[in-house]
C-alpha cells in the first residue's frame, strides 16, 4: 500500500458517520478532473477517440487561496486557538488535516465563532472552490447543507499559516462532506487530501441532488457486454467511510473490469461519466487529478466494479460503484442514500 494512505483503519459499520454531528473519519481524496478527462483520457489510451472540452472563460473570481489569507490576517488571538493548529498537528496517528469530517471539523460553526464580514469572505472561498453557482447549489443540497442545516452550520480549520510560504490546508466540514483548499501544499495528493461528499436522500431518487451521477454509473453497466457485465458484478460491500478507502492500491486489482479492456467507444463513455462526477469543482484541480493518474500509469491501470448487497437483487439497483486501481479510489455509495470517498495520490 501506498506510504502515504491512512493504516489500521477498520471497515466501518453501515452508514455510522450519517447521525448528526458524526465522529471525524479518515480517507483520501481532492480535486476536479471532469473537463480534463476527456482530454487527459485520449493522450493517455495512446490515439483514443476522445477529445479535450471547449476552455471555460477566464475565472474573475480572486483565487481560493487569496481568499484564506485574507481571512486569517482578521483572526483574533482566541480566533486562532479555536480553529487554528500546526500543519503537522496528529490525530489517531495521521496529520489531522487530512481527516474526513460529518460535522465541524473541530466542533466549531461558522455562526458560533466568526463574524458576518468573515462568514461571507468564507463562503466566497467555498465558491471558489467549486466551478460555478450550479455547483454550489449541489453540494450545498439546494441550501439545506443536509443536517448541518445552514452554511453557518457547517465549520472550517486552518492547519499550517497562509499568510507566507508555508504549507497550509483550508478544511471545510459539515454533515456529508468534506473539501479542502491547501494551494497544492499537501505533495503528490488530488484535494490536498480526503474528498468526502453526499446527501441523506436515496441515490435513485429525483430528490437526491447527485441522482444524476447515480444514472450515469448505471449508464456505464448498460455499455458493457454481457461478459464484462458478469465480470463487473460483485455480491457485498467495497466498504464505507474509513473502509471504503482502506484499498489495495496496486497495480491490476483483481476486482471488476479493467479499463484498458474495454474498446474505444465504452472508453469514450466512461471518461464522459468521470468527467460528470468531477463537474461541481475547478479545473485546476482536475488537472492535478489527471496528471496523478498520468504518472501511477495511466487510466488502463483503473479497474471498475458494481457492488449489490445481495445476488437476487436486480442490475437496476446497484448499492456501489468502485472505481480502483494504482494510487486511485473512487468510492460511490448510492444506497441508502449517496456516499462518495475518494482519494487520488502520486505512487512512491
Amino acid at each position: 500500500m501506498n506510504a502515504n494512505l491512512p493504516t489500521g483503519a477498520s471497515s466501518d459499520a453501515v452508514c455510522p458517520e450519517c447521525a448528526e454531528g458524526g465522529s471525524e473519519r479518515q480517507s483520501w481524496g481532492r480535486r476536479d478532473f471532469m473537463r480534463v478527462m476527456a482530454g487527459g483520457a485520449a493522450g493517455m489510451m495512446g490515439g483514443g477517440a476522445l477529445r479535450a472540452a471547449p476552455a471555460e472563460a477566464p475565472r474573475t473570481v480572486k483565487p481560493a487561496e487569496d481568499m484564506i489569507r485574507e481571512l486569517f490576517a482578521t483572526l483574533s488571538a482566541d480566533q486562532k486557538t479555536a480553529m487554528v493548529r500546526p500543519w503537522d498537528h496528529m490525530t489517531d496517528g495521521m496529520p489531522t488535516r487530512l481527516k474526513t469530517h460529518n460535522a465541524a471539523p473541530l466542533g466549531k460553526k461558522l455562526g458560533e465563532q466568526f463574524s458576518k464580514p468573515q462568514q461571507e469572505l468564507i463562503e466566497k472561498t467555498f465558491r471558489a472552490i467549486l466551478s460555478g453557482d450550479e455547483a454550489y447549489d449541489r453540494i450545498s443540497r439546494h441550501g439545506k447543507w443536509d443536517s448541518s442545516g445552514s452554511f453557518e452550520g457547517n465549520g472550517i480549520a486552518i492547519f499550517g499559516d497562509p499568510s507566507g510560504k508555508d504549507p497550509f490546508s483550508w478544511v471545510f466540514a459539515g454533515h456529508h462532506l468534506t473539501l479542502r483548499c491547501d494551494g497544492n501544499s499537501q505533495p503528490n495528493t488530488a484535494f490536498g487530501g480526503p474528498m468526502y461528499y453526499g446527501h441523506s436522500a436515496n441515490g435513485h431518487s429525483d430528490v437526491n441532488v447527485y441522482n444524476d451521477q447515480t444514472r450515469e454509473v448505471m449508464s456505464v453497466f448498460e455499455v458493457l457486454n454481457e461478459a464484462q457485465q458478469k465480470q463487473a458484478v460483485i455480491v457485498g460491500s467495497p466498504g464505507d467511510g474509513v473502509g471504503a478507502l482502506k484499498a489495495k492500491l496496486v497495480e491490476k486489482p483483481a476486482t471488476g473490469v479493467g479499463y484498458g479492456d474495454l474498446d474505444e467507444s465504452q472508453r469514450t463513455h466512461v471518461a464522459g461519466v468521470m468527467r460528470k462526477l468531477l463537474d461541481p469543482f475547478r479545473k485546476e484541480d482536475g488537472d492535478e487529478v489527471m496528471q496523478l493518474i498520468k504518472t501511477n500509469g495511466g487510466m488502463e491501470k483503473l479497474r471498475l466494479a458494481f457492488y449489490k448487497d445481495n445476488a437476487e437483487k436486480g442490475n437496476d439497483r446497484w448499492d456501489a460503484w468502485r472505481i480502483e486501481g494504482p494510487g486511485f479510489v473512487w468510492n460511490y455509495r448510492v444506497l441508502p442514500h449517496v456516499h462518495c470517498f475518494v482519494n487520488v495520490v502520486g505512487q512512491a
